[in-house]
């Protein structure tokens, strides 16, 4: 028995039960919905604008290395690589990880669930909200490109012998990274039990 059918609806930020129909929580008073019905669209809309910028990420430097004559720029992609050339397989795989696999992993997992509410056959309940908490739980770790480029920054700055900076997809990839995790907030985990009314069946065949 979910708890609409019990005539409860919980509070998304303290977490109480209350009487369906209640407006405000008594406890914290934030605003109670049963279902938040513009929930989808929010995601969708955040998704997209996500990953529009997810791709300037990756094709401007992310690095702009200034030495004495020269300046380097570097890709997220092209860095990783330069680290393999130079022996760094371990640096070079968290990055390929951590900005390439991630975030595209990501941006899936968000479309799927967002369709899948909408179907009343696929995955288990159970699977998809395991999905949703382990998207919500990744987010914090989507930042660690722009941690190494502000660190970098900061610690490597010779003044006229080599400095490095951050290059324009630093931006890209933080607004990437903040609108997927908005969008991964937009959604309303609610609806994933509304999907598919048998989730013992769905269990069984899955």
């Amino acid at each position: 028995m979910t708890a609409r059918e019990a005539g409860l609806v919980a509070c998304t930020r303290c977490g109480r039960a209350w009487p369906l129909g209640t407006a405000d929580c008594g406890r914290c008073g934030a605003r109670l919905v049963s279902r938040d019905k513009n929930s989808l669209q929010r995601v969708w809309a955040l998704w997209i604008v996500g990953l529009m910028c997810y791709f300037p990420a990756n094709m401007y430097p992310m690095l702009l290395t200034r030495q004495l004559f020269s300046v380097d720029e570097s890709t997220i992609i092209g860095g990783a690589v330069d680290l393999a050339h130079h022996g760094a397989y371990g640096i070079a795989a968290i990055i390929l990880v951590a900005s390439v696999v991630i975030p595209l992993g990501k941006f899936w997992a968000i479309a799927f669930l967002a369709v899948s509410v909408r179907q009343e056959r696929g995955f288990a309940s159970h699977r998809r909200l395991l999905m949703y908490e382990v998207v919500e739980y990744i987010g914090r770790w989507s930042m660690i490109d722009i941690f190494v480029v502000a660190i970098l920054s900061a610690l490597v700055q010779l003044k006229g012998l080599a400095t490095i900076t951050p290059g324009p997809a630093a931006f890209f990839f933080a607004l990437s990274v903040i609108f997927t995790m908005l969008s991964a907030q937009a959604f309303d985990p609610r609806m994933i039990w509304d999907a598919q009314p048998n989730d013992n069946e769905a269990s069984d065949n899955g």
